[in-house]
């Protein structure tokens, strides 16, 4: 083997030794490497939907096993719950309904007044951009959902450490 001599520098540099070796070892052994590469692809793209469907199909055989099982759990504690005990517990939970229903009742009611003073007093330009504000919330109610309910998980997590 002969060694790499310098070349003047035109432009057109020749590729040295070990480019040439890197190059023939990337390039195929036969031709129809690079013609069975498709389908292998296809192969492979068959496997990976079986895989899926079978995991899908495994997935909701163990979510139906998981909900049976959790009502049979509800009907043994309902069947061992006494009589008394259910009922305080159906007129508790009454209660409850009733004061959530009452609770945001009040506060929608109290929206409504804010809001309306809000646009009472407010400047042209305020009620402009806040009803620009208003008609993105609309738009993306589930991200701006999603965001407050972060917040309200951070503010919670934080009120407990400083206890």
């Amino acid at each position: 083997m002969t060694e790499d001599k310098p070349q003047p520098d035109d432009g057109t540099a020749t590729p040295s030794l070990e480019e040439l070796r890197i190059r023939v070892e990337a390039t195929p052994e036969t031709p129809d490497d690079t013609a069975e590469a498709p389908e292998e692809k296809t192969r492979a793209q068959e496997r990976s939907a079986t895989v899926r469907q079978q995991a899908t199909e495994k997935t909701t055989q163990l979510t139906t096993q998981l909900r049976d099982k959790a009502a049979q759990a509800a009907h043994a504690v309902q069947d061992r719950t006494p009589e008394p005990v259910r009922a305080k517990a159906a007129a508790a939970t009454e209660q409850v309904r009733e004061k959530a229903a009452t609770a945001t009742g009040q506060v929608r009611d109290k929206a409504a007044h804010v809001a309306e003073l809000a646009r009472d007093k407010a400047p042209e330009p305020v009620r402009e951009k806040a009803g620009q504000g208003m008609q993105a919330a609309r738009a993306n109610r589930a991200p701006l959902l999603a965001a407050g309910a972060v917040v309200a998980l951070l503010l919670i997590r934080r009120s407990r450490k400083h206890r």
